[in-house]
């Protein structure tokens, strides 16, 4: 498929090449399903827009290192792209999404950029410690984290979240944050930057995600109160809010028939692909920010404002 990258205004151009039929909403993607999180890209169709080949890289991050969890796919995928593109050599931590994982380290490879894949579960501590570990081994610092990982599950009421569901999804989301930020700062200097992802469900409290808003929502309060922690060092700490992206955590999470309308309620009235958050990741990342810290930037498409 030739990339559009005037997507977000040609939906019913892009979706036409699948045979499919926008009506009362500009859909994300049809029906689908996935019965594993965190979810495979390649499974997915439409595949994912995860770089934008108009967006020319300008050192903003040159001779930087980023650590990028979850990076494999989704949201850090693009992100990893793009901050390739603009000079920095990427480190991505990911669980078991081998497929994709090693299809983004040869995409970023055909850039001309650097890449190192580590697999492993972010719950446990000792993965942190060794994602560092490999990190200073191989490129000598650390300039960037993205806590970008997560797991999300679906459930119509609070009764029918498991404890066992509960407790996961606490970790990764939470602990995973915690732990890899823990073992990060010892290695950042002043202008370093650290980036979390929240989500939009924390501000209008999706009812089916509850387990999963309560973690975005701490990772704000993490958010703003290790920025003013940090902030006469010189390290920068900020999240991003997303709103509906097309990435594997949605027909992961979804039941299917649910897939076509994600991000419907948007005031632009659809959800979004991966490059359209690739820049905020940047900006964030990059000096160009250098005056911004706890703060949340709302990437949504209008369905939250204020």
């Amino acid at each position: 498929m030739k990339f559009d990258y005037n997507f977000g205004n040609n939906y019913y151009k892009y979706f036409d090449k699948y045979g499919l039929k926008c009506t009362k909403y500009k859909i994300m993607a049809p029906e689908q399903a996935q019965s594993k999180q965190p979810g495979m890209e390649y499974l997915m169709t439409p595949k994912p827009i995860f770089d934008n080949p108009e967006y020319k890289g300008s050192d903003k991050l040159k001779n930087k290192v980023a650590i990028i969890t979850g990076g494999d796919s989704g949201l850090g995928r693009a992100a990893a792209i793009a901050f390739v593109k603009e000079g920095a050599k990427v480190v991505i931590p990911y669980y078991n999404e081998n497929k994709d994982a090693i299809e983004t380290k040869e995409y970023i490879e055909k850039l001309g950029g650097e890449c190192i894949l580590i697999p492993g579960d972010i719950t446990k501590k000792e993965f942190s410690l060794t994602i560092v570990k490999e990190t200073i081994k191989k490129f000598g610092k650390i300039d960037i984290l993205v806590n970008n990982a997560g797991v999300q599950y679906q459930q119509d009421c609070l009764e029918n979240i498991s404890d066992e569901q509960f407790d996961w999804t606490l970790k990764v989301n939470l602990y995973g944050m915690f732990y890899m930020t823990k073992a990060v700062l010892p290695y950042l200097k002043s202008g370093a930057s650290i980036i979390n992802l929240s989500s939009v469900t924390t501000f209008y409290g999706e009812p089916q995600l509850i387990d999963y808003v309560t973690t975005k929502g701490g990772i704000i309060g993490f958010t703003r109160a290790l920025a003013r922690n940090l902030a006469l060092k010189n390290i920068r700490v900020n999240a991003i809010a997303p709103g509906f992206y097309w990435t594997p955590l949605q027909p992961a999470c979804w039941v299917k028939e649910k897939i076509p309308s994600l991000g419907s309620d948007a005031a632009m009235g659809r959800g979004a692909m991966p490059y359209e958050l690739a820049p905020t990741f940047v900006f964030l990342a990059s000096n160009d920010s250098s005056y911004v810290t706890g703060q949340v930037l709302h990437n949504n498409g209008g369905q939250i404002m204020g």
